[in-house]
């Protein structure tokens, strides 16, 4: 058995190498033109869900790999309001080493590529599929040609080209926020920058009601190649407080966004404004906040979706990549462990994925809205 995957992110590197491991034929294919390109977010949570997926999606030396690379663990979630004043603390004493509390999104992916050589296929983007006569899947790339398989996997990303045609009345909403992603890069002249708690894990800053900013910083394990420590800065507001329609705030070059950062904390505590006055100026870009809405569940086939596909989610609770790597991990051992043909393991798969995912989209919403509220 043959199976494609249309999208190297995380939840589609993890599924390919859980497979691949098993002895199944895989091929990866990512519209990126390399594992470089992405602007997509700088720093990933890792919860114990993620961990468990990971150590069941991994061979050894791969999940050996994540945690190298991976960040130094923290140990608290914290909350405060613009003048610096903690409001809520929780902490996670005790922490193993083997556990992983946090990545840089492409430091893991240059991590889970290991092994993968000649199964990604970078600068292939799937724009659709159809099934053939003898009940296979032949997918089209933008770029001209083709490719077969007997399953097909969509985990491309929140503009899914495989769920549009797969599930063409799925809908996603706008959750009514825009996000402001930068990043100020840690060395010998910032580290001093940085509150102590700012150290130990996230830290959202509340200011107005739908108006804040998330501070949390990746200090490497070991440092990848060309790799620098850094604070991720992520701002949230409604599109009318940023004053900016999206058909303008989409085309600003990233030093124009840092500056809008730098505005909406003009007032606040002097020690948050100098992280946004050092911050990396052109590592500024904004994504719209977004949510997919339930949908039913469909006749299962030898096409299934994965991650942001199919449950996209805000990334209040840093559950997003978590989902999509359990997604991977219980589509593999379905795929891995089944006896009865790929159609029952796909099924017993959409079971389980359906209600996990959309239930997760819930609480991120609930915690999206009490994170911004008054």
């Amino acid at each position: 058995m043959s199976i494609l995957i249309a999208g190297a992110g995380i939840g589609g590197l993890a599924l390919a190498q859980a497979l691949h491991q098993g002895g199944l034929d895989v091929a990866v294919f990512e519209r990126d033109p390399t594992p470089q390109t992405r602007n997509q977010g700088y720093r990933l949570h890792i919860d114990a869900n993620g961990n468990a997926a990971l150590r069941a999606c991994l061979p050894a030396r791969v999940l050996a790999e994540v945690r190298r690379t991976s960040g130094v663990n923290g140990d608290l979630v914290a909350g405060y309001n613009q003048r610096l004043e903690r409001l809520t603390a929780q902490t996670f004493p005790g922490i193993s080493d083997t556990e992983v509390t946090h990545v840089d999104r492409n430091a893991i992916r240059q991590a889970l590529l290991t092994g993968l050589d000649g199964r990604v296929h970078f600068g292939r983007t799937v724009t659709g599929y159809r099934l053939t006569g003898t009940g296979r899947v032949r997918v089209r790339f933008a770029e001209g040609g083709t490719a077969e398989g007997d399953i097909l996997i969509g985990a491309d990303g929140v503009n899914s080209a495989v769920r549009r045609q797969l599930l063409p009345r799925a809908t996603l909403r706008d959750a009514g926020f825009r996000c402001l992603y930068g990043r100020m890069t840690i060395d010998a002249a910032t580290a001093g920058l940085v509150p102590a708690d700012f150290n130990r894990g996230f830290c959202w800053v509340g200011a107005d009601a739908g108006h804040g900013a998330g501070f949390a910083p990746v200090r490497f394990r070991e440092r990848p190649d060309g790799a620098r420590d850094y604070l991720m800065i992520a701002f949230v507001a409604t599109p009318e407080q940023l004053g900016v329609p999206d058909e303008r705030l989409f085309t600003l070059p990233p030093d124009a966004l840092w500056r809008m950062a730098a505005d909406l904390s003009a007032d606040w505590h002097p020690a948050l404004r100098a992280l946004v006055a050092h911050a990396d100026a052109a590592s500024f870009f904004p994504i719209t906040i977004r949510a997919s809405e339930r949908v039913e569940p469909w006749q299962p086939g030898p096409v299934t979706l994965l991650g942001d596909a199919i449950h996209t989610m805000p990334p209040a609770g840093g559950v997003g990549a978590n989902t999509a790597l359990q997604d991977a991990a219980t589509l593999s051992s379905q795929l891995l462990c089944a006896a009865s043909g790929f159609g029952e393991a796909i099924q017993a798969y959409e079971e389980v994925m359906l209600p996990r995912g959309f239930d997760t989209i819930d609480r991120s919403l609930a915690m999206l809205t009490h994170m911004l509220a008054a």
